[in-house]
């Protein structure tokens, strides 16, 4: 991915000012599967931090995260465990598709990234931001811009005259078919600008 850098600053001199104060951005990548999703799932508005707590008491609890162990476990068990009554329906919902063929987790890096999202959202509980970020993290999908996600709403407005999703959609059009590494780019300004680290587990 990071061979389109080149491209990126052709196309947008804001490029070159966050490699030039921060350096080349981190790119996150996560094996496929069930527990990627499964953590994607717990992240959803809540920190990073309490997210890996949450999934390492959760995963010291099941023994091994997986569809069987999720169904296995009550409601209660998982709410004792960190996740919330909503979430906890979530990774049922999920582990239900999985283990009844609803969805094939191992074929979705060869789909397109329009099918990709529209398989994944069919999931409850999974919407735009849980797909798109799987789809860049796991897959290594090259043109997803999930702008559902606030820390990049945020770096847009400090870096461009822009307020609103329909206005952040077109900017980055002329980003394509590289959002995906422009995304790393915003991430990797915002976390470096708060002298955070990004989170890996």
């Amino acid at each position: 991915m990071k061979r389109a850098i080149p491209f990126l600053l052709q196309k947008d001199a804001v490029f070159q000012e966050i490699l030039n104060l921060y350096g080349q951005p981190h790119i996150s990548t996560r094996p496929e599967g069930f527990v990627s999703l499964c953590k994607l799932i717990i992240e959803q508005q809540v920190s990073l931090a309490s997210a890996k707590a949450c999934f390492l008491k959760l995963e010291s609890f099941l023994g091994m995260v997986s569809p069987k162990t999720i169904l296995k476990a009550s409601e209660k068990d998982l709410r004792n465990n960190g996740l919330s009554k909503q979430k906890a329906n979530y990774l049922k919902a999920l582990a239900i598709a999985v283990i009844e063929n609803e969805l094939d987790l191992e074929s979705l890096s060869q789909k397109e990234e329009t099918e990709i999202r529209k398989q994944l959202t069919a999931i409850k509980g999974i919407g735009n931001w849980t797909a798109d970020v799987y789809m860049m993290f796991c897959l290594q999908k090259e043109n997803v811009f999930p702008i559902g996600d606030i820390a990049l709403q945020n770096t847009l407005k400090e870096l461009y005259p822009v307020t609103t999703k329909e206005e952040m959609l077109t900017l980055a059009k002329k980003w394509e078919p590289h959002t995906s590494l422009a995304t790393y780019f915003f991430w990797h300004y915002y976390l470096k600008k708060r002298n955070r680290a990004p989170l890996v587990y």
